[in-house]
């Protein structure tokens, strides 16, 4: 249950001003007699971690937060955002609510939003925080999501399943996942128009695609270059070619590139050239390596090298790079040409790690070159000095 103590003015000041070492004030106790100490530590520590994360969260007055547990699996408000621009109608059953992230946005899409949270202390926060954010049609339910759904029609059902195992720990697979969605799978398309699905995005495509069926789309979603999620839209009678989009979030733009999963190509081979291009992580995830050559004519530099080449420079779904030397990896080569004492180190399809090369050559990080170590197209190991192209 909610302590409602929390809510009192003096205390909310307190939780959001709090700047100070979190155990010291564990030591010292609680500054309110209706609040435990231990609830004290939770609101603060919690906000904190959710700054940058949740930024309407963090702003607003009177939020209650969850123990950090609880805000791991969390979309982030970028994420939730482009989640919620996929699906519209008139319900939307959340069957795996948490903290309510993916609801408050899917609320503006949708008539109404049934937000299922079988915790019930996470569900009656939930239920509070979307009082105060102004979401009248999030109805907020403490009961198994999975089994309410499969006796209700909706427009779309959601779920993101706990990848915290009771016996297992942390999982991967679907069929270990809380709910085990593979399970139900026909009971939940029959029951609605369309099935949205978020899973880790350390699971593979291709096992996701053997454990579920009527799969339509695929969305690999990154933020600065980092795999967040992989969304899933399931439909009953897809006759579509699986599509499959990757997005990836920067300060400065969105990176998009999309293509059919069985789609084939050939890919161009060339050494080194004027110009490199690293892809960014979503479209790593996604394995589209043919693809991106085909269609964006650009050289491979290797097969198993995942980086790309070309004489004019090109809009990239990745970083971009202007290479300004090529350096065959011998101790005479490398000695000559490491002139600088800092640089940015890449390693694609290269024997030594990162750790290893800077220790080798005593390369500090940082600065304004970036290293390539790779293996070339004739199979022999090559270092590329660029400058970074903006």
């Amino acid at each position: 249950m909610i302590n409602k103590a929390l809510l009192h003015t003096e205390v909310q000041d307190f939780i959001k001003n709090f700047e100070g070492d979190l155990s010291k004030l564990a030591f010292s106790g609680s500054p309110f007699p209706k609040v435990a100490i231990q609830e004290l530590l939770q609101q603060i520590e919690s906000r904190r971690k959710i700054k940058k994360k949740l930024p309407t969260w963090f702003a607003a007055s009177n939020i209650l937060f969850p123990p950090k547990l609880n805000l791991e699996q969390t979309s982030s408000e970028t994420t939730a955002q482009y989640k919620a621009n996929l699906v519209d109608g008139e319900t939307l059953a959340d069957i795996t609510g948490g903290f309510g992230v993916d609801g408050f946005f899917f609320s503006e899409k949708f008539s109404a939003v049934h937000h299922f949270e079988i915790n019930p202390t996470l569900s009656q926060i939930a239920q509070h925080n979307f009082k105060v954010l102004n979401k009248p049609n999030v109805h907020c339910s403490a009961e198994d999501g999975l089994s309410k759904v499969l006796n209700n029609k909706y427009s779309v059902i959601y779920a993101d399943p706990s990848r915290r195992h009771d016996s297992k720990g942390k999982v991967f697979f679907l069929n270990d996942c809380q709910p085990n969605i593979p399970e139900h799978i026909s009971e939940i398309l029959e029951n609605s128009q369309l099935f949205l699905l978020k899973t880790s995005p350390m699971l593979d495509i291709s096992v996701g695609l053997q454990e579920l069926r009527n799969v339509m789309e695929i969305h690999v979603v990154a933020v600065e270059n980092e795999v967040k999620e992989l969304l899933w839209l399931l439909k009953n009678g897809t006759e579509n070619p699986l599509q499959v989009k990757t997005v990836n979030f920067t300060k400065s733009r969105i990176e998009q590139f999309n293509f059919h999963w069985n789609e084939t190509a050939e890919t161009t081979y060339s050494a080194p050239q004027k110009y490199l291009y690293e892809p960014n992580a979503a479209i790593l995830k996604s394995g589209a390596f043919h693809l991106l050559s085909n269609q964006l004519k650009l050289n491979k530099l290797h097969k198993n090298t995942h980086l790309y080449t070309s004489e004019t420079l090109i809009n990239f779904p990745g970083r971009r790079f202007r290479i300004e030397d090529v350096v065959p990896y011998t101790k005479s080569e490398m000695r000559a040409a490491l002139t600088f004492k800092k640089a940015n180190i890449t390693t694609r399809n290269f024997p030594e790690t990162v750790a290893k090369l800077r220790k080798k050559w005593k390369i500090a990080d940082g600065g304004a070159v970036y290293l390539f170590f790779i293996t070339n197209l004739e199979g022999k190991k090559e270092m590329l000095v660029c400058s970074k192209v903006f």
